[in-house]
C-alpha cells in the first residue's frame, strides 16, 4: 500500500507540473484546491458513517445477544470452512461475515460496512502477525470487493429518478457478474498468497473465542433448507426487487429487534451498547480515509486517471467495451461517490440515453463492483493493518473480471 499511496500522489503532481510548464496556468493550484477539498471531505464522510454504523452495529449486538448470528453461522459452516479454514468452528467472525455478505447481497452498502469491520475484529484476534493482513483477511476483504448482489438499490433508484422504462433492468446483470466476480476473487486470493506468503508464527494463544461460543455445523438438512431459501428469493429480487427494495431496511430493524425481544433480549441497552461500539470505529477511520481520499482526489483532479483510461478506452471499444464503461470501471475502485456521480453524469446525456444498451452497461458495472480502495482503507484501517499483502491485486483482478462479465451479460440481454 506504501508504493501505491506515493504513485498516486507522484503522478497527479507530475501532471500537474507538466501541465504548468506547457502552459496550463492554474493546473497546480486547481490540484491544491482538490488536495484541500478531498481532506475536508474526509471528515464529513466518516461523520456520515457514524449514524449508520450505530445503527447496523446496534442491530448486529441484538442479533448476538439473541443467538441470531450464532445460528446463521452455524448454517453456512460447511462453505464458510472450506474458504476459511484458518477460522475456529463457531467463531463470531463466520456470524459478522454472513452478516456482511447478506447485506452486499441486498445492495446495502451502508449497511454492510459495519458488519464487514466487526468480521474483520473478530479475524485480527486470531492473527498472529498484527499489523499485516492474514490469508482470511485478503480473503474475506477479495470477497467484499465483488460481493454478490442481488439488488442494486442506489442504480434502481437512480435509473427510475430520470424516468427509466424499466428501473430493474440492472438487476440481472448485476447478479451475473458479481456471481463471477466473487468466483474470481476467491481464486486470486487463493493463488497470490503462494507468492504473498505470512512469516512463520506460533500457534495463537487467544482465538477470542471462548468455550461456550464453539458450535457444531447445522444438520445436513437445515443447511440444504436454508440454501433452498436462498436460491428463492434471488429471483424474488430479480423479478420485484424494485417494488421490494425500500421494506428491506425497515424490515431488518423490526425484525431484528422483534427477534431479540422474542428471545429476552433487553433490546434497547444491547442495542445502545453496540451503537457506541459504531461511533468508536467511524472516528478511528478517519486518517485512513484521509490518506485514501487526498491522494484518489489528486490522480482524478490532476487529469493522470483520464490520461491512464483514455488510450485503454480506444483499444477495448472493437472489443465490445465503450471508453464510458472503462471510465466508469476505473473510477469504480477509486471513489463511490465519484463514480456515482459520473454514473450520474452519464445517464443524465441524452445522447445515451438511460435505456440504452450502454447506459445499462453503466449501471451494471456500477453495482456490480466496490469501492476496492476504499474498502482496504476502511476495513484494514479498522484493525490497524499496514501490510495489505495481495489484498490490492485480488481486488483489482476481482474488478477486471466483473467488468468483463457485465460486458458480457449486458451484450446477451441487451443487444
Amino acid at each position: 500500500m506504501n508504493v501505491v499511496f506515493f504513485l498516486l500522489a507522484a503522478s497527479a503532481f507530475a501532471m500537474a507540473a507538466w501541465a504548468e510548464a506547457t502552459g496550463g496556468v492554474g493546473a497546480m493550484a486547481a490540484l491544491a484546491e482538490a488536495t484541500l477539498k478531498a481532506a475536508e471531505g474526509a471528515v464529513p464522510l466518516a461523520l456520515g458513517l457514524v449514524g449508520v454504523m450505530a445503527l447496523f452495529l446496534g442491530l448486529m449486538k441484538v442479533a448476538e445477544a439473541g443467538g441470531m448470528v450464532r445460528a446463521t453461522a452455524r448454517l453456512l459452516a460447511p462453505v464458510l470452512k472450506r474458504l476459511f479454514p484458518e477460522i475456529p468452528d463457531g467463531h463470531p467472525a463466520l456470524g459478522a461475515m454472513v452478516m456482511n455478505m447478506a447485506a452486499n447481497i441486498l445492495g446495502l452498502g451502508n449497511a454492510a460496512t459495519p458488519f464487514g469491520i466487526r468480521a474483520m475484529e473478530h479475524l485480527d484476534r486470531l492473527n498472529p502477525h498484527k499489523g499485516t493482513a492474514s490469508n482470511a483477511q485478503v480473503l474475506f476483504l477479495a470477497i467484499n470487493t465483488a460481493g454478490v448482489t442481488i439488488l442494486p438499490t442506489s442504480v434502481i433508484a437512480l435509473r427510475a429518478s430520470l424516468g427509466s422504462a424499466n428501473p430493474a433492468a440492472v438487476v440481472a446483470p448485476t447478479l451475473f457478474a458479481t456471481l463471477v466476480a466473487t468466483m474470481v476473487a476467491v481464486v486470486a486470493a487463493r493463488l497470490l498468497q503462494r507468492w504473498s506468503p505470512q512469516p512463520d508464527a506460533p500457534p495463537v494463544a487467544d482465538s477470542g473465542i471462548c468455550a461456550e461460543e464453539i458450535v457444531t455445523p447445522a444438520p445436513a438438512w437445515a443447511c440444504a433448507l436454508a440454501l433452498a431459501a436462498v436460491l428463492g428469493i434471488i429471483p424474488l429480487m430479480v423479478f420485484k426487487g424494485e417494488a421490494l427494495g425500500h421494506w428491506i431496511v425497515p424490515g431488518l430493524v423490526v425484525g431484528l429487534l422483534g427477534f431479540g425481544l422474542a428471545r429476552g433480549v433487553n433490546i434497547y441497552e444491547v442495542f445502545v451498547d453496540g451503537a457506541r461500539e459504531g461511533f468508536t470505529i467511524a472516528m478511528r477511520i478517519i486518517p485512513y480515509l484521509v490518506a485514501i481520499l487526498v491522494t484518489v482526489g489528486m490522480f482524478r483532479a490532476s487529469g493522470a486517471m483520464h490520461m491512464v483510461l483514455a488510450p485503454l478506452g480506444r483499444l477495448t471499444v472493437p472489443l465490445g467495451i465503450p471508453a464510458e464503461a472503462l471510465a466508469m470501471a476505473g473510477m469504480r475502485s477509486l471513489s463511490g461517490s465519484g463514480s456515482f456521480g459520473l454514473l450520474a453524469s452519464y445517464l443524465h446525456d441524452p445522447a445515451l440515453a438511460v435505456d440504452s444498451a450502454t447506459g445499462i452497461l453503466l449501471g451494471t458495472i456500477y453495482g456490480s463492483s466496490e469501492t476496492t480502495f476504499y474498502v482496504i482503507a476502511v476495513y484494514f484501517g479498522a484493525v490497524g493493518i499496514r501490510r495489505i499483502r495481495h489484498a490490492l491485486a485480488a481486488g483489482l483482478i476481482a474488478d477486471a473480471a466483473g467488468l468483463l462479465a457485465a460486458v458480457a451479460a449486458c451484450r446477451l440481454l441487451y443487444p
